[in-house]
C-alpha cells in the first residue's frame, strides 16, 4: 500500500536533493506506474466508447491505427493479385479482420494498463504483474492478487474484459442489420441499371418499361436510402468497407449511378422539373460528404462549375446525350446548356464519390470507378 511505503520515508528527508533513498525512488516509480496504467485503461475504454457506442462519426486514434495498419498489410498482398475478382475476394476479409484485431488490441491495452496497476499495488515482479493482469482480464482465475487492493483490481479487470467482448458482440448484429438494409437497394439497382450499373441504362430502361414519369417515386426511395446511408455509415464507420456479396456490386457505384441518373434527368431530359430528383441529389452528396469526412477526404463545400472542374469530360457527356436521343428519349435542344447544367449538379458529389470509390476498391463502373479521383475535365 502507498501509505505504508510513504511511512517508511524519513520525515526530515529533503526531497529536492538528488541522493534519494531506494524506498523513495520505488514510491515514485510505483506512483508513476499507477498513473500510466490508469491512462492506458482510460484511453482504451474511451476508444471503445467512441467506436462502439457513440452514434456519430468520431475519429479515434486507436481504431484508425488498427484499420490503417491492417489495410497496409492487405495492400502488400494485393500487389501480387492481377484480376479484380481475386482482389475483391481478398478485400472481403479486410473489415472483419480489422474488427477482430481491434478487439484484441483493446484487450492487449487493458492488460498492459492493469499490469502497471498491479505492479504499482505491490507486486515485485513485472512477470507476476503481467500474469495476474491477464488471468484477471480473461477471467481465467489461475493467478490473483493477495491484498485487498489487488483483489479490487482483479474484479475490475475481469469486468472490463467482459464488457469489451460484449460490446463487440453486440456491435456486429447492428452492423449486419445496417449492411442488409443497404444491400437490398444495391441488389435491386441491377434490375434497372444493369451490370455494371449505368445511369444511361437506368434511364433507358425506365423510359422503355415504365415511362420516365415513374422515376418520381424512385427518387424519393433513393433519397431515403441516402439518408440511411449517411446515418449508418458515419455511426458504423467499418461498414464502409464491408463489400457486397457479389463482386460487381458496390454501395459506392450504386450511389454514383443514381446521382448521375438524377443529374441527367434534371439537366438533359426534356420533361418538367422534378423536385424529388433535386432532393435526391442533395441527399446523396451530403451523405457522401459526411462519410468522406471520416477519412479526411478533401472537397469544396460550395463548388461551382466551371471554376471547379469535374472528372466527366464533355465528350463523355455528348456520347450519353446522343445515346439517349437515338433511343427516342426526349432531350433538351440546347446541348451545351444541358452539359453545363449536368456539370453543375455533378460538381457537388464528384470528388467525394471518386475518393470513396478508390478507398473501397469499388468495381469498375462507368463515370464512377473507371477514373482517377484527381482527374478533371
Amino acid at each position: 500500500m502507498l501509505s505504508a511505503w510513504i511511512a517508511r520515508v524519513p520525515s526530515g528527508y529533503a526531497w529536492h536533493k538528488y541522493d534519494l533513498p531506494p524506498d523513495a525512488i520505488m514510491i515514485f516509480l510505483r506512483i508513476l506506474a499507477a498513473i500510466i496504467g490508469m491512462l492506458v485503461v482510460y484511453g482504451t475504454l474511451r476508444s471503445a466508447v467512441r467506436t462502439l457506442l457513440t452514434p456519430r462519426s468520431i475519429r479515434d486514434p486507436i481504431t484508425s491505427a488498427v484499420f490503417i495498419l491492417v489495410r497496409r498489410l492487405f495492400n502488400l498482398r494485393l500487389r501480387w493479385l492481377r484480376s479484380y475478382a481475386s482482389r475483391d475476394h481478398w478485400m472481403a476479409y479486410y473489415a472483419p479482420v480489422s474488427l477482430l484485431l481491434l478487439l484484441l488490441t483493446y484487450l492487449a491495452f487493458v492488460q498492459l494498463g492493469f499490469m502497471f496497476l498491479f505492479w504499482a499495488s505491490g507486486l515485485t515482479s513485472w512477470g507476476d504483474a503481467f500474469t495476474v493482469s491477464g488471468s484477471s482480464l480473461l477471467t481465467l482465475g489461475f493467478a490473483k492478487g493477495d491484498t485487498f487492493l489487488q483483489t479490487v483490481l482483479d474484479f475490475l479487470a475481469a469486468a472490463i474484459g467482459l464488457v469489451l467482448v460484449a460490446l463487440v458482440i453486440a456491435y456486429l448484429p447492428t452492423m449486419y442489420n445496417a449492411y442488409s438494409e443497404r444491400e437490398k437497394a444495391v441488389t435491386l439497382l441491377e434490375v434497372m441499371a444493369g451490370k455494371p450499373p449505368s445511369a444511361i441504362t437506368m434511364l433507358l430502361r425506365y423510359y422503355r418499361n415504365n415511362g420516365l414519369e415513374e422515376m418520381h417515386q424512385s427518387w424519393a426511395n433513393w433519397e431515403e436510402w441516402f439518408a440511411y446511408l449517411e446515418e449508418s455509415h458515419t455511426a458504423l464507420a467499418a461498414l464502409v468497407f464491408f463489400r457486397s456479396s457479389r463482386p460487381e456490386h458496390s454501395w459506392v457505384t450504386a450511389a454514383g449511378t443514381v446521382l448521375d441518373a438524377a443529374a441527367l434527368t434534371l439537366s438533359t431530359i426534356d420533361m418538367p422539373f422534378d423536385a424529388r430528383a433535386a432532393l435526391c441529389i442533395r441527399s446523396g452528396y451530403l451523405a457522401l460528404r459526411r462519410i468522406a469526412d471520416i477519412f479526411l477526404v478533401p472537397y469544396l463545400e460550395n463548388p461551382h462549375f466551371p471554376d471547379d472542374p469535374i472528372s466527366i469530360s464533355k465528350s463523355e457527356f455528348d456520347a450519353a446525350y446522343d445515346e439517349l436521343r437515338e433511343a427516342g428519349v426526349p432531350v433538351k435542344g440546347d446541348r451545351y446548356q444541358a452539359w453545363v447544367d449536368y456539370a453543375g449538379w455533378r460538381v457537388n458529389y464528384d470528388k467525394p464519390l471518386l475518393a470513396l470509390s478508390r478507398l473501397t476498391m469499388a468495381p469498375e463502373t462507368p463515370w464512377t470507378a473507371d477514373r482517377d479521383p484527381a482527374s478533371t475535365s
